[in-house]
């Protein structure tokens, strides 16, 4: 096998930090979220959203409840400078949501975001450089002190514009970028002088937003990141600790939520975790792991198939149909013993109503997210009797026994086998007509009476029905008169008597299809021959007695 160039990297390294206290916390509470669909998300597309799409986005992530929302970076393109604009003029922005403005600490680029944000009533204003050994180097070839300087020199521009609008309603967010390639104490040092540079207080938090720009370790090295810089911030009560991870190797949501149970207060995401290279933090999956935990998220997620509709047309992406929670499968089963889990599962949870949620391998109520039950069991060349038995009763009233499921299940794994497609519900509905319904060789029912015969109807120790049939079986026809304590009874006794196959009905079941008060009746039969075969048969008729006729010939065409 050839060996793969591990030796080109380096393990990220641990924190000095004793008794770590986040492993013992959970989460109880949902963080102050930011969105960044606008920004980071939108940055990160091939074709960047138009105003319009903007403002479709940004209404969308209103209705779900955000109330922090990164809508662009506005000094850098016209379109992003043009929809900040239009959301402050046109009045589109509630009372009780800030907007949020990303800049680096540049100052006609900061002169610039002030000049996007006039007239808004909430704004925070997303000041960033990076402070990284690496881009330290390699890009800005700058020492530690001329970085920190760009930090100080930006959040000084940011306080004085501010104080010149005398606007209170904005804010101030600052971003060590690359936080997870800095060295703790540096930035430690380079927020600690933004913060005597902005008058940090209780009274006027300032926002540390520290990300993991490039996703470099385990989530617990990132939570011991958090703890660390929560305990050594001076003035812990003067700011919010904010994350923004990337997913980068593929644990952003894990890495935020240890990030919360080390103390951070406040998180940024997008929705189906779109963003730069391997995207940002989920925030879908985050709020609904909560909400999955009996935590209010404080998003709504209720309907995800309008949520994605959205999504889709304003950013051209697509969702991964495994997707947590949102994909278009997350809520099927195609294995056999899955299905029937979560049939039984369901069943159990109906006769339990207000009961906590608890059917095996769903996490969630899918209606709780607006999906629906439908898509839950799905057929293929790997579904089993439970599935197949789930999808009839669930889509058509057709409650095949226990004791028959087996028997149809065989014919729907056959054709799943030879087409190797999945089968609608609709398919497997017509495979149960074609396989037990509709045969009418080598065994046809052409006439047939039923009557009583008895002085005392309330008796039912005698043979007193009487019934009479014409039957065609191959090329020949023949008729019968028979009694029996019942319909069934007396024509098999007359079939038997006449045809000369000897067989006996090992298994009965009998159950209306709907509630009304023409419903048709639906039988189900097992007989088994005199040379040790057994068949399964089903019959449908407005009349229970000759749908239980029905199904005795549909058990002998099988049988044949």
């Amino acid at each position: 096998m050839k060996k793969m160039k591990y030796h080109k990297y380096a393990a990220y390294p641990s924190v000095a930090i004793s008794a770590r206290s986040w492993p013992d916390k959970s989460i109880t509470k949902a963080p102050i979220w930011c969105s960044v669909d606008l920004r980071d998300g939108n940055q990160a597309l091939p074709i960047p959203m138009s105003v319009e799409e903007k403002v479709s986005m940004f209404q969308l992530l209103l209705s779900v409840g955000f109330k922090e929302i990164e809508v662009g970076f506005p000094s850098a393109s016209a379109t992003e400078y043009a929809f900040v604009r239009r959301l402050i003029d046109e009045k589109l922005i509630p009372d009780d949501v800030t907007i949020q403005v990303l800049t680096q600490a540049r100052e006609h680029l900061i002169r610039k975001t002030f000049d996007s944000i006039k007239g808004a009533k909430h704004a925070i204003v997303h000041l960033y450089n990076s402070t990284s050994s690496l881009q330290r180097d390699v890009v800005f070839r700058k020492n530690r002190e001329e970085i920190k300087a760009i930090a100080v020199e930006g959040t000084a521009l940011v306080r004085r514009l501010k104080d010149e609008t005398g606007n209170a309603g904005i804010r101030f967010e600052y971003s060590p970028e690359s936080f997870t390639g800095t060295e703790l104490d540096y930035a430690l040092d380079v927020c600690h002088a933004v913060m005597d540079t902005w008058g940090a207080s209780a009274d006027e938090k300032i926002i540390l937003n520290l990300p993991s720009t490039v996703e470099m370790s385990q989530p617990n090295l990132y939570a011991d990141r958090i703890e660390w810089f929560c305990r050594n911030i001076k003035a812990r009560d003067a700011v919010l600790i904010s994350v923004h991870a990337h997913n980068d190797r593929g644990t952003a949501v894990a890495t935020a939520e240890l990030a919360v149970m080390a103390g951070a207060d406040r998180v940024e995401g997008a929705l189906f975790g779109n963003g730069e290279r391997c995207g940002n933090m989920d925030v879908v999956i985050m709020a609904l792991n909560l909400f999955s935990q009996g935590i209010d998220p404080e998003l709504d997620f209720s309907d995800l198939p309008r949520i994605r509709e959205v999504y889709r047309r304003c950013t051209r992406m697509d969702i991964h149909p495994r997707h947590p929670y949102a994909g278009e499968l997350v809520y099927t089963a195609f294995s056999g013993s899955h299905q029937d889990a979560i049939s039984k599962g369901m069943k159990a949870h109906a006769k339990s109503p207000g009961s906590l949620w608890a059917v095996p391998y769903l996490p969630i109520d899918p209606q709780d997210v607006g999906c629906n039950y439908e898509a839950i069991v799905r057929i293929n060349s790997q579904s089993g009797k439970g599935g197949v038995a789930y999808v009839l009763e669930k889509d058509f009233g057709i409650q095949i026994p226990k004791w028959m499921q087996p028997d149809f299940a065989e014919a729907v794994q056959a054709v799943a086998d030879n087409t190797g497609i999945e089968l609608s519900t609709e398919q497997i509905h017509d495979l149960f007509y074609s396989e037990y319904v509709k045969l009418k060789e080598p065994v046809a029912l052409k006439k047939c009476h039923i009557s009583w015969d008895d002085d005392d109807p309330e008796r039912n120790d005698e043979e007193a029905t009487l019934i009479s049939c014409v039957v065609q079986m191959k090329d020949k026809e023949f008729s019968f008169k028979a009694h029996g304590n019942g319909p069934l009874d007396a024509f098999v006794k007359g079939f038997i008597r006449e045809s000369g196959l000897e067989f006996s009905v090992d298994e009965y079941a009998e159950h209306a299809i709907g509630h009304s008060a023409g419903a048709l009746a639906i039988a189900y039969i097992k007989i088994g021959s005199a040379d040790g075969g057994v068949s399964c048969g089903a019959g449908i008729d407005s009349n229970i007695s000759l749908a239980s006729i029905k199904a005795i010939v549909s058990a002998l065409n099988r049988l044949s």
